[in-house]
């Protein structure tokens, strides 16, 4: 069972309705501070690793187009569900068969092309272990990602409420 423990909570702005997703001309992703205080632990080619993965996420769900606002996004957290190549070699008795759960945590805001901001904050932890073993080193990170890309593509920013669930 899938348990997000921490869900979505996106603030929404303006209170006129829209009918679309989003406009975003721009998608910039970056690292969090204290995601960024594990450089020494996961390495920094893991950070370069999830930020393509976020950016490459939200653009599949809201492809850039002209005219449209920015949408700023940074990785406050990340766990991996297997160690990265850098915790290998440095952690003697850890295998690349090791694993345990994972996900991540992001915040941000989208800044319409009219200037008007909306803050952004969603997280998502795996709670069931039983399939970490079969996924990738982000397994558990990349089903966050494309989880607040689902949410941020099906919420209009400007309608006032909360996003569908």
């Amino acid at each position: 069972m899938r348990l997000a423990l921490a869900s979505a909570v996106l603030l929404l702005g303006a209170a006129q309705p829209a009918l679309a997703a989003p406009a975003v001309s721009e998608v910039k992703v970056s690292i969090g501070p204290k995601l960024a205080e594990k450089v020494d632990d996961l390495g920094q080619r893991e950070f370069d690793i999830l930020s393509s993965q976020l950016q490459r996420s939200v653009e599949r769900r809201l492809p850039p187009r002209p005219g449209g606002g920015t949408l700023e996004l940074v990785i406050e957290d990340a766990k991996p569900n297997h160690p990265t190549p850098q915790q290998l070699g440095k952690t003697p008795g850890l295998s690349i068969q090791s694993f345990g759960v994972g996900g991540a945590q992001i915040s941000g805001r989208y800044v319409d092309a009219a200037g008007r901001s909306t803050p952004i904050a969603y997280a998502w932890w795996e709670s069931d272990i039983r399939w970490a073993r079969y996924g990738s080193t982000w397994h558990d990170a990349e089903d966050a990602f494309d989880r607040l890309a689902d949410r941020l593509a099906k919420d209009q920013f400007s309608d006032g409420s909360k996003p569908r669930r």
